[in-house]
């Protein structure tokens, strides 16, 4: 999927957020939204999820050149971020298929496997709330990268992950995410060091 914004801003009362940002996200390539805490770097991922409307300016969907309505954008789009919260009464195998009622997993990918490749095999049937915090960010990846969209938004991708939680996140991005388009929010280069191109939030905040 193609996303364009036109001008786009976004303000909470009278201070703005961004502004004036034109900038087109392209099929199948990676971009970082670099900024220092508290820039927007959150808020612009919303507004290119669709799940919040910009102030001015326009954002406009594509997919080989037919236009995606916004009512329509978030059967594309899936989305890792600190602030969405895992249904933690569930086992991560109920939240797993409870999640495929709402977005299907990538041709090829079964709970069975999603388990695996996060190496939780023994907490498979323990409830998501006695997990560590790292385990709970493996959680969230993997809902995020093996739904079966066009977009991956990834916003603090690697908060609370170790050294390994890290490096499973890097290989889960290079064999999972090469095709699509996808949009990290990040201040931490080493979560956004395989991007394409880098969009700093503070060049568009007057």
């Amino acid at each position: 999927m193609t996303i364009l914004l036109s001008d786009a801003g976004k303000r909470f009362n009278r201070d703005w957020i961004f502004r004036h940002l034109t900038y087109a996200f392209e099929a199948g390539n990676s971009y970082a939204i670099t900024g220092p805490n508290g820039s927007g770097k959150s808020t612009l991922l919303q507004a290119i999820s669709a799940s919040m409307q910009v102030s001015e300016g326009n954002i406009q969907y594509s997919i080989d050149n037919n236009q995606v309505e916004i009512e329509e954008v978030y059967r594309h789009v899936s989305i890792c971020a600190p602030y969405l919260e895992l249904v933690e009464e569930m086992t991560l195998a109920e939240f797993l298929s409870f999640h495929q009622n709402f977005k299907s997993f990538l041709s090829g990918i079964t709970i069975e496997k999603i388990i695996s490749i996060l190496n939780l095999e023994n907490a498979a049937d323990k409830q998501i709330r006695y997990y560590s915090s790292g385990m709970k960010q493996r959680v969230k990846l993997a809902q995020c990268i093996f739904s079966d969209t066009s977009i991956v938004l990834l916003d603090e991708p690697c908060t609370n992950l170790d050294t390994t939680g890290i490096e499973l996140y890097h290989n889960l991005v290079q064999e999972y995410c090469s095709k699509r388009t996808v949009i990290v929010s990040s201040n931490d280069e080493v979560e956004y060091d395989f991007c394409d191109s880098t969009l700093n939030i503070l060049d568009f905040k007057k």
